[in-house]
């Protein structure tokens, strides 16, 4: 079909500008060495992309991610990077995948809760900054020898430097990480094991640089929105939004059928190429286009690309990916009636939404 057939909004991934992403993060991070987060994208067929690239591990945010990894083949090494009380579903979908699956632990709670669910390995989770999950470097040793004692492999720790992401001075950014991972270190040397996990899309340069973790935890580098793109890095905008048109007002506004609804607004409003986006309401984007751009001469029924602020929650609202190939100027630079005559090569589903 062609993208002025889809029902907006839709989820467009510019496939160009992906395996761009894929193979520029790939050549810094091989193998191993870069485990990546799919609760960016929570897509196995985009999990089957990375894997192409040669990244045989992921990271999970939620179970259900898991299981669905595992059930599609791509769970010889997963790391549920978040605590949890109940781990039963965990350990019933080893036993029935084979999988191997790590799960974080940070307290004689979540040991206990891993042991009982029939969890096998586990990496202690170190807070080294973010005021969210994470033991105290105080608490280590016993939280370890815990583990060890009721049987569970303590394969390392990891930590999140979720709180220094979009730290855009990068000598400030680049001593408080290692400051943070310092930490992580120190608590490694106390835990033992093969892995020091962490890391993410807005820090991945510098970890290359301090070399202080055995793997990065990326995510939304494939996919990547406004709010990463104000770092710079050479990663292109491969995930956009497809939409409709529906007003446009004597005043100068325009709107679209693209709001609340399909758009994670965690990181402000989504942004509209030529245009200052006023506000998002559930179902409505509206925007004002720069007058004498091609843009401010729309009408309604004519199609408008989106660029969300925050890539995670955008996806989970969505149920599949349009492909499209945007080339090597992107989708972004074609007009709107090129856009609109495009060819959509394939739809991806988006199918580790949910819990």
């Amino acid at each position: 079909m062609q993208i002025a057939e889809l029902t907006t909004p839709a989820l467009l991934l510019d496939s160009s500008a992906f395996e761009h992403n894929l193979s520029t993060l790939a050549s810094v991070f091989p193998g191993p060495s870069l485990r990546p987060h799919v609760k960016a994208h929570k897509s196995t067929d985009i999990a089957r992309a990375q894997l192409r690239h040669g990244h045989q591990g992921f990271t999970c945010a939620t179970i259900r991610e898991v299981e669905v990894l595992a059930g599609a083949g791509l769970g010889d090494d997963l790391l549920l990077a978040n605590e949890v009380m109940d781990a039963r579903r965990i350990g019933d979908c080893v036993a029935t995948t084979g999988a191997t699956v790590i799960l974080a632990v940070d307290s004689s709670e979540t040991i206990l809760a891993a042991a009982n669910g029939g969890v096998g390995d586990v990496v202690i989770d170190i807070n080294i900054g973010l005021p969210r999950c994470g033991a105290t470097l105080s608490d280590v040793g016993r939280l370890a020898d815990l583990a060890r004692s009721k049987g569970l492999n303590v394969r390392g720790v990891m930590g999140y430097e979720g709180h220094l992401m979009m730290e855009l001075d990068r000598s400030k950014q680049r001593a408080k990480v290692e400051a943070a991972f310092l930490t992580l270190r120190e608590a490694h040397e106390i835990v033992g094991g093969e892995l020091v996990s962490g890391g993410g899309t807005g820090t991945f340069a510098i970890h290359k640089e301090l070399g202080m973790v055995t793997e990065v935890q990326c995510g939304s580098y494939c996919l990547m929105d406004s709010h990463y793109a104000q770092h710079g890095f050479d990663f292109r905008q491969a995930l956009l939004l497809l939409a409709t048109i529906i007003h446009v007002s004597d005043q100068g506004w325009m709107v679209a059928d693209c709001g609340l609804k399909a758009n994670g607004m965690d990181h402000g409003n989504p942004s509209v190429n030529g245009a200052e986006v006023l506000f998002c309401s559930d179902e409505h984007i509206t925007f004002v286009p720069t007058p004498g751009t091609s843009l401010s001469k729309s009408r309604p029924g004519d199609r408008v690309l989106i660029t969300p602020a925050h890539c995670d929650p955008t996806v989970a609202y969505h149920e599949q990916y349009w492909l499209v190939d945007g080339g090597a100027d992107g989708l972004s630079s074609l007009t709107q009636s090129e856009l609109a005559a495009e060819t959509v090569h394939g739809r991806w589903a988006v199918d580790m939404r949910a819990w």
